[in-house]
Parts: C-alpha cells; sequence; structure tokens
C-alpha cells in the first residue's frame, strides 16, 4: 500500500511540473476558419484533403496525416465529433504500409470514406502515387467500423486496369450509389459492393479542375474544383447539372474573384441536415509545406446554394451550426483587444512598425509576449505574401505548457486576418509567446518552378485577450 501511495505520489508532482500538458483540453465554442485547431490531447488537428461522415449522430472526419519533414505518406487520421467544433482522435485509420504502393516514400492523399449500403463495410478511397507524382492510381482500403483499422486493397479496378490520375473525391448519392470523382471532370459509378468501377458516368470537361467535391440539393448537382496552381490558392469555381453523366454547365466563382476562394482549395461538401433545413458546408484547406502537418490549415464555410447559384459571398472568421435543426448563423470573436504598440506586450529582437501599424520582424528568435488572466489568447496579424512561420507557446500560472502550435503568416495578397485563438481554457493567468521560426511555406512544381512565400516575415496588429 505504502509503495502505491509513494508512485501516486510521484505521478501526481510529474502531472503537476512546469512543460507537461496532462489536463485535458478546453473547448472551442464555434467553427474558427484559417487558425490551428488543436484536438482532445492538445494537438494540432492533422486532416487534410478531407472528408466527413455521420454515423450514429457523430461525425468522424478522415484526413491526411503529415508529418513537417516530408510529404511522404505517413498515414490517415480519424477525429471524431458531436457539434463540429471539438475533434477527439480516434486513430490512424490507415497507417504506413511496411512496403508497395503506400509504404515509405510514396505519397497518400485525399482519404474519402463511405459505407457500402449493400455489404455495410466502410470503404476508404485514395489518391497514391510517387513523391516526384510520376505513378498516380485512385486506391481503396476497407474496414467493418468506421474508425478502421482500414486494410489496403491496392488498386480500383475499371475494366481490369488501375484509373491513372492524381486528385480524386467521392460522392454517394439518394439512392445509395457511389461515385468516384476525378481530375478534370471524370465520373466512375461505382460497383454494388463499392470495390471496383461499374462505369464511366462522366468524361473529363476541363483541364485542370482538380481537387474534385460534388453535392446534390434537390434535383441539382454541384460539381466543385480547383484550378491547377500547386499548393497555391486559386478562385475555385463550380459546374451545375441536372445528371451525373451533364451536361455540365459551368458557373463560375463559388467566392468572390480575387479572394482565391478564401485562401483555400475545396475538399468536400458535407450536408448537415436537420429539422428546419440543410446547410451545406465547403471544406477546403490551407496548404502550407513543409509543415502541413503543424501550419496548415482549414477553411469551413456555409454554403449558399439556390437554384445555379452557389456562393461563399462572405468569409465568416467564427460561425455557428445547430446539428439538430441544420440552422448556422456567424459568432462573434469576442474579447478585448490590445493593440500592437501597447506597452503590454514585451517585445525581443527586431521590430518595426509597418505603415499599418503593425509590428513585423523576420529575424530569427524575435519573439513578442504578453500576459493576463483570461481564459482565451489569440493574436490578428497581417498575412502577407512574404510571411513566414511562427511558434505559439501558451503557458499557465504554474509554467505549464497548456497550448502549442504553429502559424502560417502567408498570403498573397495581403490583409489582416485572425492567425491564431485557443480553445476556452479554464480561468487563470496565462503568457503566450510568439516565436519567429524564419522559415516560410513553398512548393517546388514538376516544372521546377519555386511557389509560395517570398520571406520570413510575422505581424502583429493586436492581441485578443477573453472570450
Amino acid at each position: 500500500m505504502r509503495y502505491i501511495l509513494r508512485c501516486s505520489f510521484l505521478i501526481l508532482l510529474l502531472l503537476c511540473a512546469p512543460g507537461v500538458q496532462a489536463q485535458r483540453m478546453g473547448r472551442y465554442p464555434a467553427i474558427y476558419s484559417g487558425v490551428p485547431w488543436l484536438d482532445d490531447s492538445g494537438n494540432t488537428v492533422s486532416a487534410h484533403g478531407a472528408n466527413i461522415v455521420k454515423d450514429n449522430g457523430r461525425y468522424y472526419l478522415f484526413g491526411e496525416r503529415h508529418s513537417d519533414t516530408s510529404n511522404a505518406f505517413a498515414g490517415f487520421n480519424c477525429y471524431s465529433s458531436a457539434d463540429l467544433y471539438n475533434w477527439k482522435f480516434e486513430s490512424v485509420a490507415l497507417p504506413l504500409q511496411p512496403s508497395g504502393k503506400l509504404g515509405p516514400n510514396r505519397v497518400g492523399e485525399r482519404p474519402k470514406v463511405m459505407q457500402c449500403p449493400s455489404t455495410g463495410e466502410y470503404i476508404l478511397y485514395m489518391h497514391a502515387d510517387t513523391l516526384g507524382y510520376r505513378d498516380p492510381f485512385v486506391g481503396y482500403a476497407t474496414a467493418k467500423t468506421i474508425t478502421g483499422p482500414y486494410t489496403f486493397r491496392g488498386p480500383l479496378l475499371f475494366q481490369g486496369k488501375p484509373i491513372r490520375k492524381w486528385d480524386m473525391g467521392a460522392f454517394r448519392d439518394q439512392d445509395g450509389s457511389g461515385y468516384i470523382l476525378l481530375h478534370g471532370g471524370d465520373i466512375y459509378r461505382l460497383a454494388d459492393d463499392y470495390k471496383s468501377i461499374a462505369a464511366q458516368v462522366n468524361k473529363a470537361m476541363a483541364r485542370g479542375f482538380e481537387s474534385p467535391a460534388l453535392f446534390r440539393k434537390d434535383s441539382l448537382y454541384y460539381f466543385l474544383g480547383s484550378d491547377l496552381t500547386g499548393w497555391e490558392r486559386n478562385d475555385n469555381y463550380y459546374y451545375t447539372a441536372t445528371a451525373l453523366s451533364g451536361p455540365w454547365t459551368k458557373r463560375g466563382y463559388i467566392a468572390p474573384a480575387g479572394t482565391l476562394t478564401w485562401n483555400a482549395q475545396t475538399t468536400f461538401v458535407l450536408p448537415v441536415t436537420g429539422t428546419e433545413q440543410t446547410t451545406f458546408m465547403f471544406m477546403g484547406d490551407r496548404w502550407s509545406f513543409p509543415r502541413q502537418a503543424s501550419a496548415a490549415t482549414y477553411v469551413w464555410q456555409p454554403l449558399k446554394a439556390a437554384g445555379h447559384i452557389l456562393a461563399l459571398p462572405e468569409f465568416y472568421e467564427a460561425w455557428e451550426i445547430d446539428g439538430k435543426t441544420g440552422a448556422y448563423g456567424p459568432a462573434v470573436v469576442a474579447g478585448r483587444a490590445i493593440a500592437a504598440h501597447n506597452r503590454r506586450i514585451r517585445y525581443s529582437g527586431v521590430w518595426q512598425r509597418d505603415t499599418l501599424k503593425n509590428q513585423s520582424a523576420d529575424k530569427k528568435g524575435a519573439s513578442f509576449t504578453v500576459s493576463a488572466r483570461t481564459t482565451r489568447l489569440g493574436f490578428y496579424g497581417l498575412a502577407r505574401p512574404d510571411g513566414g512561420y511562427a511558434d505559439v507557446v501558451i503557458r499557465n500560472s504554474r509554467g505549464r505548457i497548456m497550448v502549442h502550435a504553429n502559424v502560417d503568416m502567408y498570403a498573397k495578397h495581403p490583409a489582416v486576418a485572425l492567425k491564431f485563438l485557443s480553445p476556452v481554457l479554464p480561468n487563470d493567468h496565462y503568457t503566450m509567446t510568439v516565436t519567429v521560426l524564419a522559415e516560410h511555406w513553398y512548393w517546388v512544381e514538376k516544372s521546377g518552378r519555386r511557389s509560395g512565400s517570398s520571406g520570413d516575415w510575422v505581424s502583429v496588429d493586436r492581441i485578443l485577450v477573453g472570450q
């Protein structure tokens, strides 16, 4: 008994030691776009190229598991949520394989899960490839339960051959028929068991048109996609048709021209159906190579669909949705603002004030710190073409790290935006430190052209304190 008591006391001391994160994470009261999200264990949600499946009243998010050192396949993650705001890590639904087409030094992207109505099996589809994107095909894996583990089965075959294209999506129609979507606009109908292709329904109607996503409202289908600009954002566009076989009519951009789809690339559209209405939620990615695990973020926004008009006319920094009624509305990012020049903010290193009165720095190790008794901390900053990465750490009054995240300050068109916001934490005295990493996102295309940020700048416009 004495041994057990001594062990318990030592464990308690360890949990209370500075720098050890052992508490349950705070919660998010809304959906926030363009900022890092933390799961129930305090880790950054890593689930890009994703889709969401509602199963037995709970939402399941499947997406790419990444590292911050390579684009090589690291598995597909599964998270679950009751409200679309707070995500619990469930499993690595499909892990890195020891060898083969999803083994080391391969690519696995855009996982999409559907449950087969005829068998009850869960099927996970993906784009598999080499690191140089020279061996593309659509593959699939199967599982008996939604969280897995999923077993990789190899290429999805059509007329005995793999489908050798890259960006892909999936769609299940109201009659239970399953479809695979390919870049360019190809649509393939799955066999009854969802494990092979029965027929090609539509042939590609556009050059490019990657990141395909499709949904149906009443008798009209909406087909979303983006231009080919690597991992740089662009103005995504859409087609409509009354049948999956077409004819498809190009309708224009999803978001206002020049917003680059609110700096995102489409990956999926989730219908949230309730007692009052169905809200169609646009799911998009802000890619950030090489820090795809820690700094890439998500843009989830309510779509407005009326006849042939599909639009994201405004950007909600925060919004709420009621899963029971299907109704949504904007949420306020509330809190007390502390301007960048306020003396409460302590700067270390070389910082300079720009024309917008932001404080900016690009030298490794430069930082700013603010302390307050509160339940929440965040900051707004100038996202810019030469923006870089910042490291964010929040410690409580005991010095314990409560929140740790990376922030990408890049945007093709400069704009002051919410760049970081913590979950709601227990009331305490917190210290937030934001440090310049002197790194930035980039990508080298097959042609050798390099895209991404041209600098390492981190800026702060104002600090947000409180709820």
